[in-house]
């Protein structure tokens, strides 16, 4: 009988796996001028907040910049926490300007501002054209764009590592995103001294993302059980869990579930913050491959509809929900709820979190893991659901009809969910404790 051939097979068969090339390292951030200068960018948008204009690490980089020769033209408004109005204005700042590249210094939120100055600074359109579908068009991005060299500072998003935009629409009171490989950073410089600022709730938060990321690519639906692209364009960013991918992904379970108790209780301890900088940038390249699902889609919506929680540390102007705990508060009933479609790696999940597993039938894989995040919620003073960040019964028939326009990120979901199933999970959210 005649072997099958991989074009014969209805299913995916080939894993694409590519990444930001980085620099990882204490005091990494010197080398800046020398890759700028390696890039042939002579004039760069530096791109940051306020926050971090008061640590004193913009000045340090203005420095290096104008010691390599490097012309610097500084954007340093970006909020906590990016949405169209922000996206707008950064946007146009860029009006009439000539520059050859750009530099984002800072977290998530300053890094996806630069990816959304580049992409529309580049190509122009209006804001919903690149945006994924049903809320966008979804317009691929035409084609490369000026370098952009990432400098996180936070130990948590991996946007460094992804193609991925993210955004509030606020009239929609809607997170979303815009996905696209030409979106990816040019370079990352990942120093973990740039970290030791980062305040307690911060810390948390960004470290809680880690995680969340970190478990969602380990646990979602395995690529070669998803029908294959019509052609190589078509194939998603986010592709399933993996074999290249699970290692990033299992390993910066393992890091973050060792470190980010030490990184709260000790800000200074940096072999702490070492390990949660080389957490966020393995699960960046994991989740960046292999995708995010259900605590990703849930978040959103509790992003988008926040009524009036204010998070310690932020200094935000306005209520927010940080991308770290939107995303974590549904989490435990989320794995219970996927455990049933993969159960050994849910298992193995826990185990790699510290959680003592040995003897734990499989059946209790999904309460297993939920128990070994509330243990680390409860040790770093995260907050205990949704509840405590104002959302009540009441609320949810709006954040189920958020969470379904995500389908981008249910689709990687092991188990497939009803708008049933993301309403109970969000009841069961209400106090996870």
């Amino acid at each position: 009988m005649e072997a099958l051939s991989s074009y014969d097979l209805p299913t995916e068969t080939i894993i694409p796996m590519s990444t930001t090339p980085t620099k990882f390292g204490y005091g990494a951030t010197v080398e800046l001028g020398y890759e700028l200068n390696r890039l042939k960018l002579k004039r760069v948008v530096v791109v940051s907040d306020q926050q971090l204009v008061a640590t004193g690490l913009l000045t340090k980089i203005e420095k290096i910049m104008a010691d390599a020769g490097i012309e610097s033209v500084p954007y340093y408004t970006v909020g906590v926490e990016p949405t169209d109005v922000s996206f707008r204005e950064a946007i146009s700042f860029l009006g009439g300007k000539t520059f050859d590249g750009l530099v984002a210094v800072g977290g998530g939120s300053v890094i996806d501002t630069a990816k959304a100055m580049n992409l529309y600074g580049t190509y122009p359109a209006d804001l919903l054209e690149y945006i994924n579908p049903p809320i966008g068009r979804g317009t691929p991005v035409p084609g490369p764009l000026k370098p952009l060299i990432a400098v996180p500072t936070t130990a948590g998003t991996g946007s460094e590592a992804t193609t991925v935009i993210v955004l509030d629409l606020l009239d929609l009171h809607l997170k979303t995103g815009i996905s696209h490989f030409y979106i990816r950073p040019t370079m990352a410089i990942i120093d973990p001294l740039n970290t030791l600022t980062m305040p307690p709730m911060v810390t948390a938060s960004s470290g809680m993302d880690v995680l969340t990321h970190a478990i969602e690519s380990f646990t979602a639906v395995p690529y070669n059980t998803r029908f294959k692209p019509a052609t190589p364009q078509q194939r998603p960013p986010y592709i399933g869990s993996n074999p290249i991918a699970d290692l990033w992904s299992h390993k910066a379970i393992e890091l973050g579930g060792a470190y980010l108790r030490r990184a709260m209780i000790s800000p200074c301890d940096l072999d702490a913050r070492y390990h949660m900088m080389a957490a966020s940038t393995f699960a960046g390249i994991g989740f960046g491959n292999a995708g995010v699902h259900l605590p990703h889609a849930l978040g959103y919506p509790i992003a988008g509809m926040v009524k009036n929680y204010s998070p310690p540390d932020y200094n935000a102007s306005e209520p927010m929900v940080p991308h770290g705990i939107s995303v974590t508060v549904t989490a435990p009933a989320c794995f219970r709820f996927t455990a049933p479609a993969q159960r050994k790696r849910h298992l193995m999940a826990a185990a790699a979190l510290g959680y003592d597993t040995e003897g734990i039938p499989l059946q209790e894989a999904g309460d297993c893991l939920a128990q070994a995040l509330i243990d680390l919620m409860k040790d770093i003073g995260f907050p205990n659901g949704i509840g405590e960040l104002g959302y009540e019964e009441k609320d949810i028939p709006g954040l189920t009809e958020g969470a379904w326009k995500q389908q981008r990120l249910l689709t990687i979901s092991p188990r497939k969910p009803t708008p049933q199933d993301l309403t109970e999970i969000f009841r069961q959210s209400i106090k996870n404790w």
